[in-house]
């Protein structure tokens, strides 16, 4: 085995990640060493890059969607073998004693730490994980095409499930995200909307392709009141136009990490017993829950595949709204 592992770095916010040659780390207790075969390109990462998240460690490896196969287990790990396929999420350690911990609400412990954040994440040929929380993948889908479902999929999930039993959802910016879960919708019997940037007649095929009853752009009204709003794009003035655009006791729901600041808005908008909310993390729970309904149905999981040498180009691809579906890293090229 080598000793050394090739990984896209950032050194600080506002710089391009660096192509670095590191020392290959061994698994400490309860940890596993993966090679990773495949890395979803998340717009966290963008946040991360740009500067949009507070206090990231630098220099860090990025990457939280990892999909790879265990290559050596540390001391204490007998849950998991060599070879295994396994992936990696967001959500990468919590404190396990805390009040939110022990009430199914690790994703808001005070002392998590998150993958490809505070821990060295895929933009790599090899990762260390806390072997409690990496998880099982379906194997009906391959490396590349599981990879999404890491994040896209499960923060997806997590804010489509906190619509509760809502009938018709609109999806504010059709990326990664939304591509999968109108897909879950729509196979629950769920009417979905797509809202996209103003003109993005593509953004607006794709959506109608993967079973959106109505596309169209975020400046234009909802065909019919909206139950729920999902909104993926991190632009706070969507938050005022989907309350416009969600019925009386319908939620609103702000699925990204980071968003622009959102504008005052009439209190008539939230009137009627609406409600915003929003998604902080996934728990461990939202991981199995979300992969085992994937397991069962043939999502069409769209992806633009760059090697790890060329991150750089697909941070810069997303963050134009230039990818349609969700962009993957593969390591070996």
């Amino acid at each position: 085995m080598p000793a050394t592992m090739h990984a896209m770095v950032c050194e600080g916010p506002g710089r391009p990640l660096v192509a670095r040659t590191l020392p290959r780390l061994e698994p400490g207790p309860g940890e596993v060493r993966i090679d990773v075969a495949a890395c979803g390109v998340c717009r966290t990462d963008l946040h991360l890059v740009d500067g949009d998240l507070p206090d990231p460690r630098v220099p860090v490896i990025p990457g939280h969607e990892i999909v790879g196969r265990i290559a050596a287990l540390g001391s204490g790990v007998s849950s998991l073998s060599i070879g295994a396929r396994v992936g990696v999420p967001w959500l990468g350690a919590t404190c396990g004693q805390c009040g939110y911990c022990t009430s199914g609400r690790e994703n808001l412990c005070a002392d998590a730490r998150f993958t490809g954040y505070q821990i060295d994440g895929g933009y790599a040929d090899s990762a260390l994980a806390d072997a409690r929380f990496v998880l099982p993948l379906p194997d009906r889908y391959d490396d590349l095409h599981a990879a999404p479902l890491l994040c896209a999929g499960l923060i997806g999930y997590r804010a489509y499930a906190m619509a509760g039993e809502a009938r018709v959802l609109g999806l504010y910016g059709f990326g990664a995200a939304a591509h999968l879960i109108a897909q879950v919708a729509v196979a629950q019997g769920r009417t979905v909307c797509a809202f996209t940037r103003p003109g993005d007649s593509d953004a607006q095929r794709f959506a109608r392709e993967v079973g959106a009853q109505w596309a169209g752009g975020s400046d234009e009204p909802a065909p019919w009141p909206l139950d729920a709003a999902l909104i993926f794009a991190p632009a706070g003035p969507l938050v005022p136009a989907a309350l416009a655009a969600t019925a009386r006791g319908g939620t609103v729901i702000c699925a990204g990490i980071h968003m622009s600041d959102i504008p005052g808005f009439p209190y008539r908008l939230l009137w009627g017993e609406r409600s915003v909310r929003s998604v902080a993390n996934l728990t461990r729970a939202d991981g199995r829950a979300f992969l085992a309904l994937a397991a069962t149905l043939p999502l069409a999981v769209r992806v633009e595949a760059f090697p790890l040498s060329r991150a750089n180009e697909a941070l810069a691809r997303l963050r134009s709204g230039a990818v349609s579906g969700a962009a993957v890293l593969t390591p070996g090229g």
